[in-house]
């Protein structure tokens, strides 16, 4: 599985139409999150994606782990008074040297309001996507890498 981004090679930003759909893949992605879809929001993977994380001790491979994986968090987290919320910014869209395929680069803050209360950060990362066009013409994650800040 080819890693994101970490490679020195030239820097092609992708045009501007493409960012724009990146961004607004992003902005409905984590609304997919927020809401507790977790099977839609895996959906959003490819069928062999990787999402790898530095907290856990092996990233998940393949849509039906990250579904299931996805799906477990957020039941936990359904119990709790509280509500999360996904934000992703500072968004860098390159363009990659495989066809319809693109590395992109973000920073995301979770934020967490717990019932009756002010927002709080909970947590913040950079993140890193290798993201593909399948060929339903659909945008789709094949690796994610998120790195949480802070952690040992």
């Amino acid at each position: 599985m080819t890693a994101p981004v970490r490679t020195a090679g030239p820097v092609r930003p992708a045009p501007p139409e493409i960012q724009l759909e990146v961004q607004d893949f992003y902005a409905r992605q984590m609304r997919l999150l927020d809401e507790g879809r977790a099977e839609e929001w895996a959906e959003t993977f490819t069928e062999d994606g990787v999402f790898e994380q530095n907290v856990k001790p092996e990233p998940w491979r393949g849509r039906a782990e990250i579904v299931a994986r996805m799906r477990v968090g957020l039941d936990r987290l359904a119990t709790r008074p509280v509500t999360r919320r996904h934000w992703l910014g500072m968004l860098i869209v390159d363009e990659d040297e495989e066809p319809d395929t693109w590395r992109c680069r973000f920073y995301a803050l979770v934020f967490e309001v717990p019932d009756g209360g002010d927002p709080r950060p909970h947590l913040s990362a950079p993140g890193e996507d290798l993201l593909v066009r399948g060929e339903d013409g659909r945008l789709r994650i094949r690796y994610r890498l998120v790195e949480h800040d802070g952690a040992v």
